[in-house]
């Protein structure tokens, strides 16, 4: 009898956690939960819980964790609270694979503590890259970890890459251009948070949804591209892809192009990390090349998304630069969505930060920790003023 890998799954609550709980109730055979976390959807996660039975929850905002013990209460069921104790939980003897599934820089931690734990990570926060890539990978090298990819692009390549042995001449990360693909750049400064969050493809949470709408977080693909496959930045193309269908591409020496196809779904990308290597039934709808009008491509516009550009040039600049860029956004976006800064000025924000930010050229852990501080403080002076 085959035993049940073992999953801590972190940021249950959000889409990519409750879809991975999709596939965990399909194949209770195969998975069984030992952690949920939670940020403060706390009644979302008492609710997983019962269904679930984890040996542990964690909830990140202390102030739920009384109503979080009280509810489980009769449940032989472990509850912690507060930030430290995610990366305290997976690296549990009882865990063998840890699912990333946290938003922001929140993130980074926990991936480094399952790495430094020689769990499997399968990775959706692609934070944990931007930020600290060069510590995680190379940790994850040294330890033999294997971090598999959950972002629809990086298991479009990293499915491509499976079984070639040639070099990468570069990789085609693909974009949807999101709700304002068509907007004159001039008419962004109006736009609404509604606007924002209506994706024509993807459903996501709200933060990622606004990253995909400016473009920082293709930016943010393009740097966990250039970690997780040992890339360069002139190796890592962009093209504005309409209507999601063709997730990535590989370009190959001899100029053979791979790429992997099928229907905007995380279902997809989140069961192969799971189950490398293999594949298994799905369910969902499949794609249909007959209903397909056309597939087109095209140059991103970085008038119309500058940050784009900034993410390349903090790659390229190297040091904290990723992590301060992050941060500032972290901070843009959700003064965005609280209705306190236009859209267009997320840009400002991040732009203003990167300029006033103290350089690190050769970062440690605790100056990443530094760095957010410093970056999420001067982009707060920035909304302020």
């Amino acid at each position: 009898m085959i035993r049940k890998q073992r999953l801590a799954l972190l940021g249950s609550t959000g889409s990519i956690g409750t879809q991975t709980l999709d596939i965990v109730r399909r194949r209770p055979e195969e998975f069984e939960i030992t952690t949920l976390t939670a940020g403060s959807r706390w009644e979302k996660l008492v609710e997983q819980a019962l269904e679930f039975k984890p040996d542990s929850v964690v909830i990140a905002n202390e102030k739920h964790y009384k109503a979080v013990s009280e509810a489980l209460a009769s449940e032989p069921i472990k509850v912690y609270a507060g930030s430290d104790a995610l990366s305290q939980v997976v690296a549990g003897g009882e865990v063998d694979t840890v699912v990333n599934a946290l938003v922001g820089y929140a993130g980074m931690l926990p991936s480094i503590a399952a790495v430094r734990a020689s769990k499997r990570l399968a990775l959706a926060n692609k934070e944990s890259l931007v930020v600290a890539g060069e510590h995680i990978m190379r940790e994850a090298a040294e330890r033999n970890v294997p971090i598999l990819p959950i972002d629809s692009e990086h298991s479009a390549i990293f499915q491509c890459l499976v079984g070639e042995t040639s070099p990468v001449r570069r990789v085609i990360i693909t974009a949807s251009g999101g709700p304002f693909l068509r907007t004159p750049a001039e008419r962004l400064a109006d736009v609404t948070v509604e606007q924002a969050l209506a994706h024509p493809n993807w459903s996501m949470g709200a933060k990622i949804t606004i990253d995909s709408s400016t473009l920082v977080n293709k930016g943010f693909e393009v740097i966990e591209a250039k970690w997780l496959f040992g890339l360069k930045p002139e190796q890592i193309d962009v093209l504005v892809h309409p209507q999601s269908i063709v997730h990535s591409m590989v370009e190959f020496d001899d100029g053979a192009i791979k790429a992997q196809l099928g229907t905007p779904d995380m279902h997809l990308p989140i069961q192969y990390a799971l189950r490398f290597p293999e594949r298994g039934e799905l369910g969902e709808d499949r794609l249909s090349f007959e209903k397909l009008a056309t597939l087109t491509f095209e140059k991103p516009d970085l008038v119309r998304f500058p940050l784009l550009q900034t993410a390349y040039d903090c790659l390229r600049k190297g040091g904290n630069s990723c992590c301060v860029m992050n941060g500032a956004n972290e901070v843009a976006v959700a003064a965005f969505l609280r209705g306190e800064i236009k859209y267009t000025d997320i840009q400002r924000v991040i732009i203003g930060t990167l300029e006033r930010a103290q350089f690190v050229a050769a970062p440690s852990i605790e100056d990443y920790a530094a760095s957010n501080e410093e970056s999420r403080r001067i982009a707060h002076e920035i909304i302020q003023n």
